[in-house]
């Protein structure tokens, strides 16, 4: 017997497959409709999967070879806590960086809530100055 935790856990690495693999229809429709993001520096929580949708192709668009690597999961209830590590190259332009064609690795908090059979709510804390660091220009002269 199955249970909610493990489902629950189950759905997210599902979702993480479907975004690694760039299914982003896919890893969306896991996400309830009125979905809510939880992100570092904004004051409200940002709703709606469309605001989930952007942050994925913006992560795709700058990293396309992106992996996800799941090394630790944890769920209780209705929630699933993460310890992500995730690779990629650098071929797109992020935030105000253009590719730098390295190759970048960053870890990241995550917990998730869930409803049902989907995935409801997220608070991520990834690791973003050690990424900027990672794709920023060099200083001159080096």
């Amino acid at each position: 017997m199955t249970t909610t935790a493990e489902k629950n856990m189950a759905l997210l690495r599902t979702a993480f497959q479907a975004l690694e693999g760039g299914g982003l229809d896919a890893a969306q429709a896991m996400l309830t409709e009125d979905f809510i993001a939880n992100l570092p520096g904004s004051p409200e929580p940002l709703r709606g999967r469309e605001v989930w949708r952007l942050g994925a192709q913006a992560m795709l668009g700058a990293f396309p070879d992106l992996k996800i690597e799941v090394q630790d999961v944890f769920g209780v209830d209705d929630k699933v806590t993460a310890l992500l590590r995730f690779r990629g190259t650098h071929l797109g332009a992020f935030q105000q960086f253009e590719a730098t064609g390295r190759q970048v690795s960053f870890r990241s908090v995550e917990v998730y809530r869930m409803e049902g059979d989907k995935i409801a709510e997220e608070w991520v804390a990834p690791d973003i100055i050690g990424l900027m660091q990672q794709i920023s220009p060099a200083p001159a002269g080096d």
